[in-house]
């Protein structure tokens, strides 16, 4: 396959199409698979100060439960640490009296 690198500013050969109001409601795209009816609207509103609020509050309590669930993690495994560490003491004064 022959092809050629393609130099940075060159543009793209597709350009997007746009739709009027009024043209087809319903467009069906058979390679992709999808169709799409009409439009829709995503409003955007500002955050005021309840709404900051809460979502610091959110954040905080994913934080405090990630935190909660590490502590437990390493806190579970106190108690292993510490049996390997009898069970290796008490085979090392074992091995000791053993006569040889």
């Amino acid at each position: 396959m022959d092809q050629r690198p393609v130099p940075r500013g060159e543009k793209p050969r597709i350009e997007p199409e746009i739709i009027l109001p009024g043209e087809a409601e319903t467009r069906w795209d058979g390679a992709a698979g999808w169709s799409s009816a009409g439009t829709q609207r995503i409003f955007v509103g500002k955050i005021g100060p309840l709404g900051f609020f809460l979502i610091a509050l959110v954040v905080a309590a994913v934080a405090v439960l990630v935190l909660v669930l590490a502590l437990g993690a390493v806190l579970l495994w106190i108690p292993v640490a510490g049996l390997l560490l009898a069970i290796a003491v008490i085979s090392g004064m074992w091995r000791s009296r053993r006569p040889r």
